[in-house]
């Protein structure tokens, strides 16, 4: 929030030197297809969740080609098990990103960053006889470490496309032994002002 702030405050006191339109804040928002991965997880045992994730960045230049871009975004994560009651795990964050930016071209660009995640709540929810059953779960960790990474594009518009992974290196569990993460895609559209 720190970084946000900062960024957003010196943007508008125009400090930066790279021209107005390249620096500023924006919206961003899009899909997210996530599952839990690791070596105490069997490839057919859960598929991707397929959730969204929304919310906010600023970003200012550094030089002609970086970048830092801190945001503030929340996002459903979790995983699906296709087993006999179709049981799902839906985690619910909020995701503190800190990107660095490498313009190849005017509009392309690669970013890799540190992401801190506070976990807002859990559910784990399965299906029998009909009816959806749901319940909460206090084993899951309230913060998750990871490393995003990505492709960008930034259309002369205003507008951006991306898409990115979230490389989760904190276990997904309290007090466990398995070595079980939060990984997965985001396909997100956003717009700059």
């Amino acid at each position: 929030m720190v970084l946000l702030t900062a960024t957003i405050t010196a943007v508008a006191q125009g400090t930066s030197n790279e021209p107005s339109s390249k620096s500023g804040f924006g919206i961003r928002g899009g899909a997210s297809f996530f599952n839990w991965s690791g070596s105490d997880i069997s490839s057919n045992e859960y598929t991707n969740r397929v959730g969204f994730h929304a919310g906010v960045f600023g970003n200012s230049f550094l030089g002609e080609r970086f970048s830092i871009e801190p945001g503030v975004y929340y996002a459903v994560k979790g995983t699906q098990n296709d087993d006999m009651v179709n049981s799902r795990a839906i985690l619910n964050y909020l995701d503190f990103p800190v990107l660095f930016r490498f313009y190849a071209t005017e509009g392309v660009n690669f970013f890799v960053g540190p992401q801190a995640s506070l976990l807002l709540n859990s559910t784990f929810e399965a299906e029998a006889l009909g009816n959806t059953f749901g319940w909460e779960t206090e084993n899951i960790n309230d913060l998750d470490a990871g490393l995003v990474l990505g492709l960008g594009y930034n259309l002369p518009v205003g507008l951006n496309l991306q898409a990115s992974y979230d490389l989760g290196l904190t276990p997904v569990f309290k007090d466990s032994n398995a070595d079980v993460y939060n990984r997965g895609f985001k396909l997100s559209v956003g717009i700059s002002f």
